[in-house]
């Protein structure tokens, strides 16, 4: 209750965005004629400060009036009773406040919000679809919270690279931090007598090695490899490798290829040689090589895809949480991670959504006390325990105390079952340690509005690429128009 109550004094006086939304500038008028006398003109009055909101002394809370309000999250039916434990502790602390929480399927979840806010039936509050965030904050349709002052009341400062920010201002922080990572079956490797995939940046496999390795697990119905002269790719029983079907993903290529889509103003550069390669080279590890299925075909989970015909896997560190931890109790599944390999440069891309309260919420004070509990490491344990979520205070990435408090399956009073991770030095070097090298640098809709439609139209643009109807080079020149069009909202 002492550190709510001092975050609530410091985090939570919340203020409308809609203040930090950039206006253009009025257009130089002429210089007047050397003859006119120009009038002294009035002063212009100061802006009023937006509005805030008064948060209750938390001595009186429990005197407040019962309210209901609402939570939206995406996630697995897994995630969702983790969820309800943890706002069932918190209702514990203040009765008062009943929170609802609301599951939406991950693939859906932006379009149901959209169709939200157009019946204006918006939740209180909402974890947000990191596409959404940027272009909603322009149009005032959130919140703010204060998150200098997260890192006062917290005590230490979170990772950088998880801040939302507009017109360099932070916005918002993720609830968690996550990265692209390389998953794979250790027993397919040794079955198949290779090392492997490395496990810090400075030991990260070129794409050359990784290439090689991922031929040698892609086993035909002859148990011929990738190798093999008589090697029949259309009846492959076993794949090297499988990327996780979803566009945004792909960037974790360019940056791995030394690039970006993006430049520094947020201007589409996805055409520049580096992240045409990147994509080239992705679909060609089914068209030229037979590694891997085509992009957008892969079913299941990738779980599924380890457990029954892949050897290596490419998805968000939330994997662990959410799939192989079940995988292994269920299945037996020895699963291990690593870095990406390097293309021409080196790099993924971390991501998650931030916690966010809509302006339309009746509630303002019961809905940001909410959050403001939810934001704090120990009331979300349930999720960082279980590997669905990291933290994002810098702490528990250097303090080897609190790393195996969250991440060694052996660490002392863990619930029955909650062996969700990988061997913890392998986690920590390939993970943990990772996630502070400057190469993981945030997704681009960390800064970039709209992303949600350019990502649309970049799947679109990019559908002949993986059949092989088109090269990236042609594909991507195409479609540019209608990139600069999607990213301009």
């Amino acid at each position: 209750m002492k550190n709510l109550k001092r975050i609530l004094g410091l985090l939570l006086c919340l203020i409308m965005i809609a203040g930090i939304v950039a206006c253009a500038a009025e257009e130089t008028p002429a210089d007047p004629p050397e003859d006119v006398v120009e009038a002294t003109p009035e002063p212009t009055p100061e802006p009023e400060e937006p509005p805030a909101i008064v948060m209750p002394d938390l001595e009186e809370v429990e005197d407040e009036e019962a309210v209901t309000i609402s939570y939206a999250h995406w996630g697995s039916d897994s995630e969702h009773e983790v969820l309800l434990a943890t706002i069932e502790r918190f209702q514990d602390e203040f009765p008062w406040i009943t929170v609802e929480a609301i599951q939406i399927d991950r693939g859906e979840y932006e379009t149901w919000m959209n169709t939200m806010a157009a019946a204006g039936t918006l939740p209180d509050t909402a974890i947000m679809a990191e596409p959404q965030v940027i272009g909603w904050a322009e149009r005032g349709a959130l919140l703010a919270i204060d998150v200098n002052a997260i890192e006062e009341a917290v005590g230490d400062t979170p990772l950088p690279h998880l801040a939302f920010t507009h017109n360099g201002q932070a916005l918002a922080y993720s609830v968690c931090n996550n990265i692209v990572a390389l998953f794979y079956d250790v027993d397919k490797f040794e079955e198949a007598g290779i090392d492997t995939p490395p496990k810090s940046w400075d030991t990260a496999w070129t794409w050359e090695e990784f290439l090689d390795a991922a031929k040698s697990l892609t086993l035909d119905s002859a148990g011929r490899d990738a190798h093999d002269a008589g090697f029949d790719s259309s009846n492959v029983v076993q794949y090297g490798f499988r990327q996780y079907n979803a566009t945004w993903m792909l960037e974790a290529w360019a940056r791995a290829n030394g690039t970006s889509w993006f430049d520094a103003n947020g201007n589409v550069i996805i055409d520049n040689d580096a992240a045409v390669d990147a994509i080239q080279r992705m679909a060609d590890l089914h068209l030229v090589h037979g590694v891997s299925p085509q992009f957008g075909t892969n079913e299941g989970y990738i779980s599924t895809w380890l457990v029954e015909d892949t050897a290596m896997a490419v998805n968000g560190t939330w994997s662990f949480g959410v799939w192989l931890g079940g995988a292994r109790r269920d299945h037996g599944l020895n699963f291990n991670v690593g870095v990406l390999p390097r293309m021409d440069g080196q790099g993924t891309i971390a991501t998650a959504g931030p916690n966010v309260l809509f302006a339309t919420t009746e509630h303002p004070v019961a809905a940001s006390i909410w959050l403001a509990w939810y934001a704090q490491p120990e009331n979300a344990w349930n999720t960082v325990e279980t590997g669905i979520w990291m933290p994002i205070f810098s702490a528990w990435y250097h303090d080897e105390a609190l790393m195996r408090r969250w991440a060694d399956n052996d660490y002392p009073g863990r619930a029955a079952g909650n062996d969700n991770f990988p061997p913890f030095d392998d986690y920590r070097s390939a993970v943990i340690e990772a996630s502070l090298s400057p190469v993981v640098q945030s997704a681009a809709w960390y800064t970039i509005p709209n992303m949600d439609v350019f990502l649309d139209v970049l799947g679109t643009v990019l559908a002949p690429v993986w059949d092989g109807s088109q090269s990236a080079e042609e594909a991507i020149e195409g479609g540019m128009d209608a990139l600069r069009a999607a990213n301009a909202g």
